[in-house]
């Protein structure tokens, strides 16, 4: 979501994946290619491929296009150019080329030669490219030109300009994680792709000609990430409407430059004519023509039209391009502010590097009014595509690319409505978005800077039919948030990159209530997201995320939709009240099938009835088709078909668990096969002969050991505790290389337990050392998981000693504090005065920010322990441990990373680290994805 909600800051057809245009049959692309294995497990027989449009009623979900994408991993890699695919769901918040990739998957081209070629089989010619790529940032950042080659049936056609000024974000340390930092040295990026089009030079491309995109001597980019090609062959110019006014008869001038993330130069300023004939046009009852060519507004100024029509020549054939002096301190309205207006069949652009006023962000159009319409607009690098509110108005048949923020909004605050009913959004394309594809976006208040409060009607009976949602970088497919009576039906929603696919709930403390929406028939495909480390679903239902716990929603029915290939969880339920799921599948789950409470989401009550839905395909480790976290939740569930995906139930090794305290061969992981007791991505072990079922084991001396380790795979343990407590865990390895982040071992809820655990090296992959790490366990049989971050590394054993006597005193009991801010009565004090209920909270929107404890004297510390109050909701804090013998100068002890603070672990997180002489010990905060603030009741201080 975009301003002007001061409150509520976003975290925020079938054609689509045809493939019309294929690789020719003695060079298609291996199907592995189409679906990473990880990511898309074979669907059952009966069930839709991964890649399916077709949704449960049979309706087919999604747009039906005027083009026909043209996807890179499907074609052929020519040259010896590589398919990138993500092969495993995100372990960090950040992002990659490849999770922002439609498909989740592209072709890199890195030298001169390399290419990515198709065969047009669309059974018609095509005319005209566009191109979904990204190319590599300046090294300062800003951008950079180059052009890629197109060749048809191997012959050079035409060169393709490309850049990467409107591209290309950097999050550094979780510092800029929603920001439009473009630092180039802050690292971290995202916001890889652009998309660039064009009309084919010379004659159309043939049916049954080859066409490919080839990187040449003349294309300076290092290098070329080819994501997707839309294939089209749009046709005439419309005819000039008659009687209508036309710009130019007003003094608008069209330029024929090109416009490559930048505007042409020598372009004369348009605006003044386009509004004067706007205002001729009103007066005069007459159509507005827009001819074909592109039209400049040079400035800050937008216009503005009521009661009219507004006639383009078509998408490709006339544009209204802004072109704002960077960096930019004026308002900026939208390019277009419409009441009860009528558009139809142009293009908007503008020079906008990102969604902020500095950078020129800017709408396309704030629309509001009685039946208004948009229809055939295409939007690209803007703010927001539609920002739209009213009563009665439809956005049809919109392409909406590469913008900052969202691609259709419809709301009730728009151009100072308070009123959003009965509004469609039909058969629209939209990909590539810096926040939700779609949205409903109900706002119950705003508050001004004096804390006045205005009150908004509640939104009303939304309609988002058919429409094509790919790819949005930086928020959801499709978002429900408030209002009643919406019908979300037969959309097509794949390949986000960091939140939900498809969600129904309320955005923000000032949101309005959600009660009563429909979601059916829609299909939901890669989708979820690790934004934050909070491993969300693809689908999902309640309160909790974009930051809030809070409100009703209620009365969400979900029927007939279809999951593929989610991330990790398939559905979520948070707290809601008489949710219905009926007639819902989920296929290839990355994590589990339906889950009540998932992890960042609580459901501390609620309703839900279950009906008929049905899991297949599950294969992560601990992972159930159905689970309910929470004890208050109510969940009627009948008729469902709960698949596990496994035929073999799974138990300890040998029959019996393990003891703990005890040692745990590494070889000896729980039985029931593969994503049951272990996971592996490949099969390379050469001691099989010990278990023969796909785990890389090799011999170790007399016995045997896992090797072959590599990011994402995992295996189980079944053990009994004797007793509960803190244990000491040795772990017998071998690595060649220091390997960073190798492993850590999880409960069964998924819980990390002893952290990161890094190896350093031993020289060889026989050459034994150990590495220690501490862990809490309770009492009795349970089962751990060995989950490998980082491959590079054998294992031999796990050892279990005794338990670890706790300290007998907190070093920082009742000691004096200090802190960079505080909010109200929430001061650093709190931290060791022993009352769990009391806390500290600094200044809000101000990380870093600090609290700290004085020892009295310098003294041993190896362990710290970070309390929030039991009752509160699950939340990340990225922090770090700092220590100091003066107060002056402090060293790093434990470095900056996300820390859980999970109800689930009693809201406790204890940080190990090598013992060191200290006096003052700092807790920095830079991150909190539960409230803009560093937050913590209690700072405890071991020795051991």
């Amino acid at each position: 979501m975009r301003p002007p909600l001061p409150a509520a800051t976003a975290l925020l057809a079938t054609a689509l994946l045809a493939t019309a245009l294929a690789a020719p049959a003695a060079l298609a692309a291996p199907a592995a290619l189409a679906a990473p294995a990880a990511l898309a497990a074979p669907a059952p027989a009966g069930a839709p491929a991964a890649t399916a449009t077709t949704t449960a009623d049979a309706e087919p979900a999604g747009a039906t296009l005027p083009f026909t994408p043209f996807e890179a991993e499907a074609g052929t890699p020519t040259g010896g150019a590589s398919v990138v695919a993500l092969t495993a769901a995100p372990t960090t918040p950040y992002s990659s080329a490849a999770l922002e990739a439609s498909g989740h998957a592209y072709v890199h081209l890195a030298a001169t030669g390399q290419g990515v070629r198709w065969t047009n089989t669309t059974g018609g010619p095509v005319s005209a490219v566009n191109v979904r790529e990204s190319i590599p940032d300046s090294a300062t950042g800003g951008g950079t030109t180059a052009t890629l080659d197109l060749y048809v049936d191997g012959v050079f056609r035409q060169a393709l300009n490309l850049n990467s000024k409107q591209s290309w974000f950097y999050e550094g340390g979780d510092g800029h994680y929603n920001g439009s930092n473009q630092n180039a040295a802050d690292g971290n990026p995202r916001d890889f792709f652009d998309e660039a089009h064009a009309f084919v030079t010379g004659a159309p491309i043939a049916p049954g000609s080859t066409v490919e995109l080839r990187k040449g001597a003349a294309n300076t980019a290092a290098y070329y990430d080819v994501d997707v090609l839309d294939a089209e062959n749009p046709p005439p110019p419309a005819a000039r409407p008659a009687g209508s006014l036309s710009i130019t008869d007003c003094g608008a001038v069209p330029s024929t430059t090109p416009t490559n993330g930048a505007a042409a130069p020598d372009a004369v300023d348009s605006t003044a004519a386009i509004q004067s004939c706007i205002d001729q046009a009103q007066a005069q009852q007459r159509t507005l023509w827009i001819p074909p060519g592109t039209f400049y507004l040079r400035g800050t100024t937008g216009l503005t039209a009521k009661g009219i029509t507004i006639v383009g020549a078509g998408q490709w054939y006339s544009t209204i391009y802004r072109d704002v002096p960077l960096p930019n301190n004026t308002p900026l309205a939208a390019l277009f502010n419409l009441t009860s207006t009528h558009v139809q069949g142009f293009h908007l652009d503008s020079d906008s590097t990102s969604r902020e006023m500095v950078d020129g962000g800017g709408g396309a159009m704030d629309t509001t009014g009685t039946n208004w319409s948009a229809d055939g607009i295409w939007s690209q690098h803007v703010e927001s595509g539609y920002w739209a509110s009213g009563t009665g108005g439809s956005v049809r048949n919109a392409r909406v690319t590469a913008v900052w923020a969202d691609g259709i909004n419809v709301n009730n605050v728009s151009l100072g409505n308070s009123v959003g009913s009965d509004i469609t959004a039909d058969n629209n394309f939209v990909r590539g978005t810096g926040d939700d594809g779609m949205a409903v976006n109900s706002v119950n208040y705003n508050t001004d800077g004096n804390g006045n409060r205005t009150y908004y009607t509640p939104m009303a009976r939304i309609t988002m039919t058919h429409n094509t949602i790919v790819a949005p970088w930086g928020g959801k497919g499709i978002g429900v948030y408030g209002g009643s009576g919406h019908l979300i039906e037969h959309n097509y929603i794949s390949d986000t990159a960091r939140y939900i696919g498809l969600g129904a709930g309320r955005f923000g403390v000032n949101g309005s209530d959600l009660l009563g929406a429909t979601l059916n028939a829609n299909t939901v495909v890669r989708s979820g997201g690790n934004g934050y480390s909070q491993g969300q679903p693809a689908l999902h239902v309640g309160n909790g995320g974009d930051g809030q716990n809070t409100g009703t929603v209620d009365r969400v029915t979900v029927t007939g939709n279809t999951v593929l290939n989610a991330l990790y969880d398939g559905v979520g339920l948070s707290a809601s009240t008489n949710t219905l799921m009926r007639g819902n599948t989920v296929t290839a789950p990355g994590r589990n099938g339906f889950v009540v409470a998932p992890p960042f989401y609580p459901a501390p009550t609620g309703t839900a009835t279950l009906t008929d839905n049905t899991v297949t395909g599950l294969s992560a480790a601990g992972a159930t088709p159905y689970r309910n976290n929470s004890a208050a939740f109510a969940v009627t569930a009948s008729g469902n078909s709960w698949g596990s995906g496994t035929t073999t139930p799974e138990a300890p090794y040998g029959g019996s668990p393990a003891a703990v305290p005890g040692t745990v061969q590494a070889e000896d992981y729980d039985t029931g096969g593969p994503g049951t007791g272990y996971f592996v991505n490949t099969v390379n072990g050469t001691a099989n002969g010990y278990r023969p079922d796909g785990v890389d084991l090799e011999a170790i001396g007399g016995g045997y050991g896992l090797g072959w380790t590599s990011g994402g795979q995992w295996q189980r343990y079944t053990v009994d505790v004797a007793t509960a407590g803190t244990y000491d865990l040795t772990l017998r390895y071998a690595a060649p290389a220091a390997v960073t982040g190798a492993l850590h071992l999880a409960n069964g809820t998924g819980a990390n337990l002893t952290g990161t655990v890094d190896l350093p090296a031993t020289g060889g992959w026989q050459t034994w050392a150990d590495a220690t790490a501490r862990l809490t366990l309770p009492a009795g049989r349970q089962v751990l998981t060995l989950v490998q971050d980082t491959g590079g590394w054998n294992l031999d054993s796990l050892r279990f000693t005794g338990t670890a006597t706790q300290p007998a005193t907190d070093l920082a009991a009742g000691r004096p504090t200090a802190e960079s801010s505080h909010t109200d009565v929430y001061g650093s004090a709190n931290l060791t005065d022993g009352n769990r209920g009391s806390y500290w909270e600094s200044a809000n929107n101000a990380f870093p920010q600090w609290a700290q404890v004085d020892l009295g004297s310098t003294r041993t510390v190896s362990r710290a322990v970070l309390r929030l109050p039991a009752g509160w909701g699950a939340r990340t804090q990225t922090l770090a441990l700092l220590g100091s013998a003066d107060g002056s100068t402090f060293t790093p002890l434990k470095a900056a990373a996300p820390v859980l603070f999970d109800p689930a672990a009693d809201n406790t997180v204890t940080l190990a680290f090598p013992a060191a002489q200290v006096r003052y010990v700092r807790v920095q905060v830079t991150a909190n994805t539960g409230w803009p603030a560093g937050q913590l009741s209690e700072l405890q201080l071991w020795q051991q």
